[in-house]
């Protein structure tokens, strides 16, 4: 009605404005030329109906604040909401149910774990998050060393250059986040930490296949955008210990480090308590093979280390843990080329550019014509299931991973299967 009366049409609105500043939080949001409206009860559908149908008609850009409380309607989820944020199918009890033995740590606790010890020995360590505290094992470090802990909240870009800059005046950055969240900071990584070569270290949770989370939290592509990225290294362990110990590794490392474990719990290897690192660089034979032909090495990285294990039980395959992506254990991966006739390499991560792309890239520059076959996540997104029918479905459980060794074996020319040292002499057909 007053359009046709400048003056009091900007007097009105700017009244407007003002009276809202007072009772509502959106006058940012005015400003930034939105017409806010709210805030309104979200659990409240009658309203919010109502609301959304007296917005469709206005052509102005439109902010609807809407307040809902997590987990309104269950009570255990309203009283926990972190908790409940994420839990996995409800089992009924009985009174007669056996009682359950004990379970291995999840590895998001062993991170936990670490990090307190590690705070208590070095106290320039800081640990940072992109509001993942309980989720990444973090709320025994906030609460002993509230001073060094930073929650940043969703903002996964500013995590990694808080950490950047922390390491620029002298303090040993800890950013615990999950691996699907760290693509949102590939950028800063490249630039505000790499780049630089900062001491800052990556504890990266969630790696690999999630389970019930599905796709969009599923880790499966941190090994292929990290190896290519300079001065960082990459570990990769098998167990809980080894987690331990390759954290440790990457924080004494000076420059920037990431270690990439899974979610849920561990093979249930006991932790050591010390604080030791590994060898940087250097993997380890789990398995010897036996004489038969082909000969084959399973060249393990990470958390699937018990299914090639299964695997090469069957096959009678040599089994090398090789902990580290970048920098990749060459020596070990040159003495395995030299006594074995197929080399097999091993990831929860996808194929494309992953670690199995490491080893045969190594393979390719030393010159080295040996039979390479890459398992590990196909090149599609895997839908929601448990861990374990995830893996079955990606031909990564031990049956799976036999299968897909005969398949490859079988197709290989007759001069694949010979012995390394007779087609060296050309003794081979």
């Amino acid at each position: 009605m007053l359009r046709g009366l400048p003056a009091a049409s900007q007097f009105v609105r700017k009244t407007e404005e003002h009276l809202k500043a007072m009772v509502a939080p959106g006058i940012i949001f005015e400003e930034l030329g939105f017409n806010y409206i709210g805030p309104i009860d979200g659990h409240d559908l009658r309203l919010l109906v109502q609301t959304l149908e007296n917005l469709k008609d206005l052509e102005e850009p439109v902010f609807l604040h809407v307040v809902t409380r997590k987990g309104k309607g269950y009570a255990p989820a309203e009283e926990d909401p972190v908790g409940y944020h994420a839990f996995t199918k409800l089992e009924p009890t009985s009174q007669s149910s056996p009682p359950q033995r004990p379970q291995p740590p999840k590895y998001q606790d062993v991170f936990g774990r670490w990090l307190v010890d590690a705070a208590s020995r070095d106290p320039r360590l800081v640990a940072i998050t992109p509001a993942m505290c309980e989720g990444s094992g973090m709320r025994p470090f906030a609460e002993r060393f509230p001073e060094r802990f930073f929650d940043v909240g969703i903002a996964e870009q500013h995590a990694v250059t808080l950490a950047a800059g922390l390491a620029c005046e002298g303090k040993k950055p800890v950013v615990a986040i999950y691996s699907t969240f760290l693509q949102r900071a590939y950028d800063q990584l490249i630039h505000d930490v790499a780049l630089q070569n900062l001491d800052v270290l990556l504890a990266i949770d969630r790696a690999g296949l999630v389970g019930e989370d599905g796709p969009t939290h599923a880790g499966a592509f941190d090994l292929s955008y990290l190896r290519c990225i300079p001065n960082l290294v990459v570990m990769a362990p098998s167990d809980e210990n080894e987690t331990r110990r390759l954290l440790q590794t990457g924080y004494l490392y000076p420059g920037p480090a990431a270690v990439r474990y899974p979610r849920g719990r561990g093979p249930g290897t006991p932790v050591d308590s010390a604080l030791e690192p590994l060898p940087l660089g250097k993997g380890r034979l789990v398995r010897a093979g036996g004489a038969g032909r082909p000969r084959i090495a399973i060249l393990n990285f990470g958390a699937l280390l018990p299914a090639a294990l299964g695997a090469a039980q069957i096959l009678d395959a040599t089994v090398a843990d090789m902990r580290f992506v970048k920098p990749l254990d060459c020596d070990l991966v040159d003495e395995l080329a030299a006594d074995h006739d197929l080399l097999v390499t091993l990831e929860e991560n996808a194929v494309l550019g992953g670690a199995g792309s490491a080893v045969a890239e190594h393979l390719n520059a030393a010159g080295r014509p040996l039979p390479l076959l890459q398992l590990g996540l196909p090149d599609r997104f895997v839908p929601h299931a448990s861990q374990g029918r995830q893996r079955q479905l990606c031909g990564l459980d031990p049956e799976g991973i036999v299968q897909s060794i005969r398949r490859f074996a079988a197709r290989l020319d007759p001069p694949a299967c010979v012995p390394p040292h007779q087609r060296a002499q050309g003794e081979g057909p």
